[in-house]
């Protein structure tokens, strides 16, 4: 089997989020334990500095955050289902993994082939080839308790697509708990205008920028199924952005510059 891997696009963005995850998985004292993530990245024949540059710890610092909420939920949930949109080649499965959860991967076809080669579906984790816009990926979804994460995706698709599928999500699923990042509309800009990450790499545009101001309102006017919308800013887990991170948080003009992390609370 080749390691090598052929992505363009969105898809090609796993391989970003991977070489961050990894660099931090392998750094002394890092905030993630991975070791799939880097089995991957070692596997892989992919010149991941040359496109990507020097790697660092957002992407991972937004899979720990990820995770403790996934693992704070399977305390009180520790049979139900996690769907993970847009997964790519993310190891949260493995990270957070029980032994009781029933884990479901959604993700367009040709990323769901590469997620196979590495990291091949299970009895208690499964994998649906479509875009989490085709919400016939719903249809697969058992009743009970479940948790819904979106790492790195929403920011790709237009604000009316996001909230057909946010409130398909919350119409068909009582009680389901969704989490997801989004990114400020500055940034949104700068992508649709060509961000070169590398003079080797050019970011796909992402169309979906919102305030963090604005978007527990945004939400909760899409579905009165939304009760409570939790919002928090995220950035690098060290040096001196995130030293200044409090800062932004307390102060609300600087609050809207970073990314978000949104977790969204139904009724039942």
């Amino acid at each position: 089997m080749s390691n090598e891997v052929e992505l363009t696009g969105i898809p090609e963005t796993m391989l970003w989020t991977l070489h961050n995850r990894a660099a931090e998985a392998t750094r002394s004292g890092g905030i993630l334990h991975d070791p799939d993530c880097v089995r991957i990245y070692d596997s892989i024949a992919y010149d991941y500095q040359y496109n990507f540059g020097k790697p660092d710890g957002t992407h991972a610092q937004r899979a720990r955050i990820f995770d403790d909420a996934v693992c704070g939920w399977l305390a009180e949930n520790p049979s139900g289902t996690v769907v993970e949109l847009g997964a790519g080649l993310e190891t949260q499965f493995q990270r957070c993994d029980n032994g009781a959860v029933k884990w479901v991967c959604v993700d367009v076809e040709e990323s769901i082939a590469v997620r196979e080669r590495f990291l091949p579906a299970g009895p208690r984790c499964r994998h649906i080839a479509c875009s989490a816009l085709d919400l016939a990926w719903l249809d697969h979804i058992s009743p009970g308790p479940v948790f819904i994460t979106a790492q790195g995706l929403f920011m790709y698709f237009d604000e009316p697509d996001v909230r057909t599928l946010v409130t398909a999500i919350v119409g068909r699923l009582p009680g389901v708990q969704l989490m997801f990042d989004a990114i400020p509309p500055w940034f949104s800009r700068k992508t649709m205008k060509g961000f070169a990450k590398t003079r080797n790499y050019t970011a796909p545009p992402m169309p979906w920028g919102v305030k963090r101001d604005g978007l527990s309102a945004l939400l909760c006017g899409w579905s009165p199924r939304i009760k409570y919308v939790e919002v928090g800013n995220f950035g690098p887990p060290r040096g001196p952005l995130a030293v200044l991170l409090p800062v932004f948080e307390r102060t609300p003009v600087l609050r809207n510059i970073p990314p978000v992390i949104a977790r969204v609370l139904t009724a039942a």
